[in-house]
Parts: C-alpha cells; sequence; structure tokens
C-alpha cells in the first residue's frame, strides 16, 4: 500500500508541474513541452561543471558561444550580467581584437541609473540616450530626414521566416527601446503594428508594393508607407548568408496573414527572383532610391552583402558625380543569419563584415563619400565589443538579428529551416507558437538592446570618449601571429584623417550625447 501512496503523490505531483507550466507564460520551453521542458533549466545550471570535464568549453559553440547566449539572456531578463573568475578566452589568436582604454576616462555629466541596482546584482540600465551621429537622409535633403533615438536597430527578418508571436515581440521591444524595426522583405503584418518604428524592406518580390505579375507597383508602396509608422525603406541587394539566390515560398506556407502581408493571393506558390526587375544597373538602381524617396517623402537606402569590387566602386563614382543615390548602405556579413540556405552559399559566398565593410568603406571614403552616406551594419554584431569594433571602421548604426531572437527565447537549436522550432520563435506552428508570449518577450528584447547600448556606452567613456562613434581605429587592436598587434585602421588600409573628429565634432558629441 505504500509503493501506492509514493505513486499517487509523484502522479499527483507531477499534474500539477504540467498544468503550471501549461499555464505560465514566461518559458516557451516549459509551456509547449510540460515538465521535460523543466531539464533543460537544470541542465543549464549544471552546464558550467559538466562541460569542464565531458563537453565543450564556454567559447567552442557556433555561430554563438555559451558565454555569449548567457550574456544576451542575462541582459534580456535583467540578471547578473557578470563573469567572475576572469576570461577564459585565448586572446592571443589572430584577429582577436584589444580595446585600448584611456587612462583618463569620460566622465559622464550625468551618471546613468542602473534602476538602483548595485554592480553586484548588475542588472540592465535604464535607457541611455544614445542616437547615431548622423540625420539619415540628411544629405539628400530628404523631407522625412530623421536621426533615430537608437543606433542599435532590429534587423531583416521577415514574418513567415518568424512567427507572428516572435514578430509581435520584437515589435513592441522596438518601442520601448527606441529602436528601428527593419521588417524583411515579407512586408508589413499585423504583427509589426504594435507601435515600433518600421525601416520597410523591399526584396526582390517586392511584397507590400507589388503587381499581381511581381513587379514594383509604386502607388502600393505608398499606401503602405502611409498607413504604417515606416521611417525608412530599404532595397535589398543581398543579404551575408545567401547572397545571389532567389527565393520561393510553396503554396501550402501562404496563409491568410501572410497572404495579406505580401499582398500575394493565399494558397499560392511564390518566387522572389535572384535580381531586381525593376533595375538592373548602378545609374537605374540609383534612379529607382531616387524615385521611391520622392514619391514616399523618407530616406531610402539599400542593403548588401559584399561580393564584386566594381559594383562599389562605380556606385561610388556615380554618387559622387551625381550628388544622387541612396541615404543610408546596410552592409550584411557573410557570418550574417538566415532561415535557410544552401551550406556552401552560407560558408563560403560574400565576404565577412570586417572585410566586406572596410573594403567598401575606403571605396567611398577615397571619393570624399563616406560622411554622406549612414553606415549600417549587420552580421554578429550584437555584442558591445563587436559592435564598438564596427563602429570604429566606420559604422554609425548596428543591426542585431539572431542576437535579439535568443532574447526573446531562441536557444540556438537550429532548426529554423524545419518549422519546429522548439521555442516558437521561427516557426508558424500554433502549438509550438502559443509558448512565446509576445509581451514579456517584448521587455526582453528591449532589455538586451537598452544593455547592449550601455556597455557600448560604457566601452566609449573608458576609451575617453562620450559617444561610440568617436572611438577611433587607434584605440583598438588586432592580434596577429607572435603575440604582436596592429591597429584597426592599420590593418585594413584606412587613412587616419577619414575618420578622426575635429575638436568641433568631440564638443558637440558631448553636448548632443553625453550621459
Amino acid at each position: 500500500m505504500v509503493w501506492l501512496i509514493v505513486v499517487g503523490v509523484i502522479v499527483v505531483i507531477l499534474v500539477v508541474l504540467a498544468v503550471i507550466d501549461v499555464i505560465q507564460t514566461r518559458h516557451a520551453i516549459r509551456r509547449n513541452f510540460p515538465i521535460i521542458g523543466r531539464l533543460r533549466y537544470l541542465l543549464e545550471r549544471l552546464g558550467p561543471e559538466l562541460r569542464q570535464y565531458i563537453v565543450t568549453d564556454n567559447d567552442e559553440e557556433r555561430p554563438f558561444s555559451r558565454d555569449q547566449r548567457r550574456w544576451v539572456y542575462a541582459s534580456a531578463k535583467m540578471q547578473n550580467q557578470y563573469f567572475g573568475f576572469g576570461t577564459d578566452n585565448k586572446m592571443d589568436l589572430p584577429q582577436y581584437p584589444i580595446i585600448r582604454h584611456s587612462p583618463f576616462p569620460y566622465q559622464a555629466p550625468t551618471k546613468v541609473s542602473l534602476n538602483g541596482s548595485t554592480p553586484s546584482d548588475a542588472k540592465s540600465p535604464a535607457e541611455p540616450y544614445l542616437p547615431p551621429t548622423k540625420v539619415i537622409g540628411e544629405w539628400r535633403n530628404r523631407s522625412g530626414a530623421f536621426r533615430p533615438e537608437s543606433l542599435v536597430g532590429i534587423s531583416a527578418m521577415s514574418f513567415g521566416s518568424l512567427s507572428g508571436r516572435a514578430v509581435e515581440a520584437m515589435n513592441r521591444g522596438a518601442l520601448e527601446s527606441g529602436a528601428l524595426h527593419n521588417t524583411g522583405e515579407g512586408g508589413i503584418s499585423v504583427h509589426h503594428r504594435h507601435g515600433g518604428a518600421l525601416i520597410l524592406q523591399l526584396g526582390t518580390g517586392y511584397f507590400g508594393a507589388r503587381n499581381p505579375d511581381g513587379t514594383f507597383n509604386l502607388d502600393k508602396a505608398i499606401e503602405t508607407v502611409s498607413g504604417a509608422p515606416v521611417r525608412a525603406i530599404e532595397v535589398k541587394l543581398s543579404q551575408g548568408a545567401k547572397p545571389g539566390l532567389g527565393g520561393v515560398l510553396p503554396g501550402s506556407k501562404v496563409t491568410e496573414e501572410i497572404a495579406m502581408a505580401r499582398g500575394v493571393p493565399v494558397g499560392e506558390t511564390v518566387a522572389s527572383p535572384p535580381s531586381h526587375v525593376e533595375f538592373d544597373s548602378v545609374k537605374t538602381m540609383i534612379d529607382f532610391v531616387e524615385r521611391i524617396a520622392d514619391s514616399c517623402g523618407v530616406p531610402v537606402g539599400i542593403k548588401s552583402a559584399v561580393g564584386d569590387r566594381r559594383f562599389w566602386v562605380e556606385l561610388a563614382d556615380e554618387m559622387a558625380a551625381s550628388g544622387r543615390g541612396p541615404d543610408f548602405i546596410t552592409i550584411d556579413g557573410g557570418e550574417g543569419g538566415t532561415g535557410a540556405a544552401p551550406l556552401v552559399f552560407s560558408d563560403h559566398v560574400s565576404l565577412p563584415f570586417r572585410a566586406g565593410f572596410a573594403e567598401v568603406y575606403r571605396t567611398f571614403a577615397e571619393r570624399s563619400m563616406h560622411d554622406k552616406v549612414t553606415w549600417i551594419g549587420g552580421g554578429k554584431l550584437g555584442f558591445p565589443g563587436e559592435a564598438l569594433l564596427a563602429m570604429a571602421l566606420g559604422v554609425d548604426m548596428i543591426n542585431v538579428a539572431r542576437e535579439v531572437m535568443l532574447a526573446v527565447g531562441c536557444i540556438q537549436a537550429q532548426e529554423c529551416h524545419t518549422g519546429h522550432c522548439p521555442t516558437g520563435v521561427a516557426t508558424q506552428s500554433k502549438w509550438l507558437t502559443r509558448g512565446l508570449d509576445p509581451t514579456d518577450k517584448a521587455a526582453r528584447a528591449a532589455h538586451y538592446i537598452m544593455s547592449l547600448r550601455y556597455e557600448l556606452l560604457q566601452l566609449a567613456h573608458a576609451c575617453g570618449q562620450p559617444h561610440p562613434a568617436l572611438v577611433g581605429g587607434e584605440s583598438i587592436d588586432l592580434m596577429l601571429e607572435g603575440d604582436s598587434t596592429v591597429s584597426l585602421w592599420d590593418r585594413y588600409g584606412y587613412d587616419q584623417k577619414w575618420l578622426t573628429p575635429s575638436a568641433a565634432d568631440k564638443a558637440e558629441a558631448a553636448a548632443l550625447f553625453g550621459v
């Protein structure tokens, strides 16, 4: 009889735990996989001890290490972001970045609050005022030129690739943190309409601004922009993870919601060609950009991975000669993410961010065009050190994608292409997405973005500057073989005068952006 009572008690406990897991909304894994999902948190808690002997260490996993993921999770949840005992990185590896701090750090006029926390608990900071130093659209005198509130934005991820609840969480998080939210090329869905400011991306399918035959429809583009909080438009040429490829969305995946967002019939297969049909040269591309900007009244930019050098030379030459062109240029590194791509494209097509961005920036700087446009960078830049390095290369704004996916619950299961994402982030399964609570995850997305900005600001102050954009390449070294180093600017062939701010620039930055 005793064993029956014991079994009965165990069953009751398990039933109660299962009910609690299904009802709660904070943890998608537990909600989708009651009781079993709890094992993940137990293993996560025991992970450091287990990994020390039998599994990988904190920096071996890819694309994001355990240390990187832990920092994102802690930032998103407003938990302790500190690490103890010192670094476990191999600091002598080639290309490893070293930030050369100043012996006289910048003293901010007003101390940034940590929401009452102390260094021991190190919770996410209060919102620091940290816009980019450039006004998007100022060069071309666009009527809708603006200075974003946040130099960190949410990169292009379409509804369809991500679940509606994940998109909603990101948009709400963008509103809370003041970040711009790029729609991805899938158009503006109902999930994008929760108050966050948008960048409308136009890919080769022109979703949300297309004719039935797949060509571009300017009137629909104007209608789309006027019907949503769109601050800018981005014409996508390519992305780092799969440049030069089109795509096919099977009719079985074209639900009513997706069809409405993309402006296509429900249940019909839709193809996105590998290149744009509205232009086929640098000059006609610039004409396309200018036509949209004139008609829609917002800044228009382009997004591209870096491949053919001749394209960037011709673009810089044409912009310098004509005084026309995109208001911003988003450079996506080859290490960037995607929902699905052939392995060879992800691994070998397009330059990684550092080399690709430096090549393009040099091309524009040599023609004195680098200060005209706003530069946005993407490709695993969602961590303070790498973001600061990108800004030292000339980036004005940082785009984050997979990092904000981690913030809203992604566990790097790498099931994006299967539709079986266990946390409901990259799937359309109603069963799996039900576990993702958009309100809770929105706060986490906002906390992550705010924490990234805050640590960028801390790094800038450690280098003696009031704003990250003023930290130059002389403040960052890259390790070489044999324990020698090279400055970032020397490594990538930069002329110091391209990026060194004047005394007036420094004074203006201190007045506008000091915190």
